[in-house]
């Protein structure tokens, strides 16, 4: 091929993967709209499948603890293959996969076969998560573009969930239980097939080096007993022995794979991942921004249902206008002002102005009206994540090397999947202390049932406020890390992110599809 031909192909394979990022984007979108709706949507429909498989309300924990483990074991695993095999192939394995786990799912005749259609779940959703979020980083590198797409990311990542109690009421109601696994399986094909003839991943990116496996094995057993050992944690007590020997099992599980990684010549978790100072006080300031959300989903949604008397699917249309403040904070606010200010104005701004969100809904009474309360908390609480959320996922994969794209995007899920974990037991214990205290307090001048009644409830709601103070404690902690630790100024806006040393060429050579 002549000189002159070579010169005009190149143009064209620009512009053709230029169109098709744009493409790629709703697959990849649509993929994690899948994942983060069923952390949610099974809880909906987890007391009819409980009742209709027979499981007892000891074992019911592991329709929710099944997949948590799995999934928050394997993220870094899931990571490293996305970066070994391409993320392109490893996020349609990973949809196929999640499609057949859902379907196994929602066959299920017995409780076995659903924990372990969950597992398969966790499993293939590690695979799959950090694929995403990988293409992404090595997809759009002009920042401005950047910024639209982590935008959209960002705001289906923070307000999937909350559209997951919609859809799992409304399902669970009209429907059957069984639909809350079958929906997944036409998002899944959908992007599956989307993603197979569009998404064109820039090459050279991947990272051949043969697996570490002890670091897959450390890593692994560290995080499944530092997940598990926070469930048990809100069953069993903080002081139960097993629980105490899963958090001493993950701490020396943890420090044995940090040793093994510094000593490898092709680790799992790159520790140059870890140490810069950027990306660690992302990873560490959206851990804790996720504890301090997810434990509020918990007792917004047991306040609405149980206190105030929502119904399934009037609880999750309750959560929209927290996702409305998402979108807003991640498209109109993250998005616009990224290339403009740096990450750290939009980060610890936006937690506080989440945690101005939580003060409010500290106030919560049991005659608390929605409107007047629980209605600005949630706008607040969606507007500050939402400008939070976008910068800290782009500058999570920002300036990383190609080589390492899978597992950095693999520490931002196991960042919010280890922090949904201890966010759910850390504030849950608060809150049931709380109450029980509350309780011992005022049942003495309680004389009538109704008066009993009524006695619990506000020690129930009393618990509510006293965990929602601890989030607010959480996500102003959470602000102060991202204006300490996060010092980059805002990117170039023709900067291409994702160059290590070299990959800058790397990833400007004409992309192809595989």
């Amino acid at each position: 091929m002549s000189e002159t031909a070579t010169t005009k192909a190149v143009p064209d394979q620009e512009s053709d993967a230029h169109s098709n990022r744009w493409k790629a984007l709703v697959f990849i979108a649509l993929a994690q709209l899948m994942v983060v709706l069923d952390a949610t949507i099974v809880n909906i429909a987890l007391p009819s499948a409980q009742q209709d498989l027979g499981i007892t309300d000891g074992n019911r924990q592991w329709v929710v603890t099944a997949y948590a483990l799995a999934f928050g074991g394997l993220l870094l695993f899931g990571g490293r293959i996305a970066d070994l095999w391409g993320r392109k192939r490893a996020f349609v394995v990973g949809l196929v996969g999640f499609a057949l786990a859902s379907a196994l799912g929602g066959a299920s005749q017995s409780g076995a076969m659903m924990f372990g259609a969950r597992a398969l779940q966790g499993v293939f959703g590690a695979l799959l998560a950090p694929a995403a979020l990988s293409l992404l980083a090595v997809m759009f590198t002009d920042a401005k573009e950047r910024a639209k797409a982590f935008g959209i990311y960002g705001a289906i990542a923070g307000g999937g969930g909350a559209v997951g109690f919609i859809l799992g009421g409304v399902l669970t109601e009209y429907m059957n239980w069984r639909w809350t696994f079958f929906v997944n399986i036409p998002f899944a094909i959908v992007a599956a097939a989307g993603a197979y003839f569009v998404i064109r991943e820039p090459k050279g990116g991947r990272n051949r080096s043969p697996l570490d496996i002890p670091g897959v094995v450390l890593s692994t057993l560290g995080l499944v007993s530092l997940v598990y050992g926070f469930t048990r944690a809100e069953s069993d007590g903080w002081s139960d022995s097993v629980t105490l020997g899963l958090f001493v099992a993950a701490a020396l599980l943890l420090a044995a794979f940090v040793y093994t990684e510094s000593k490898v010549k092709a680790p799992l978790l790159p520790l140059r991942v870890l140490t810069e100072r950027n990306r660690g006080g992302v990873y560490l300031s959206l851990g804790l921004a996720i504890i301090a959300m997810f434990g509020t989903f918990l007792f917004l949604t047991y306040y609405l249902q149980i206190v105030k008397g929502f119904s399934p699917i009037s609880t999750g249309f309750a959560f929209l206008p927290m996702v409305a403040g998402m979108i807003t904070g991640s498209t109109q606010i993250g998005a616009r002002l990224m290339t403009r200010v740096a990450p750290r104005l939009l980060m610890g701004p936006g937690f506080l102005v989440a945690a101005i969100g939580m003060l409010l809904l500290t106030q919560l009474e049991i005659g608390s009206s929605y409107s007047t309360v629980v209605l600005p908390g949630l706008l607040l609480l969606g507007l500050g994540m939402g400008t939070a959320f976008m910068p800290a996922m782009s500058l999570a994969t920002y300036g990383i090397e190609p080589r390492d794209a899978g597992v950095a995007s693999a520490m931002v899920n196991t960042s919010q999947q280890v922090g949904g974990a201890i966010g759910t037991a850390l504030l849950n214990t608060f809150a049931a202390s709380a109450t029980t205290a509350y309780i011992t307090d005022h049942i003495a001048g309680a004389t009538s049932p109704a008066q009993q009644k009524l006695v619990q409830a506000q020690g129930a709601v009393h618990g509510y406020s006293i965990a929602i103070w601890l989030a607010v404690g959480i996500l102003v902690l959470a602000a102060g890390i991202a204006f300490t630790f996060i010092n980059t100024g805002r990117p170039d806006a023709n900067l291409v992110s994702g160059a290590g040393e070299g990959a800058e060429d790397e990833l400007k050579v004409p992309v192809v599809a595989h």
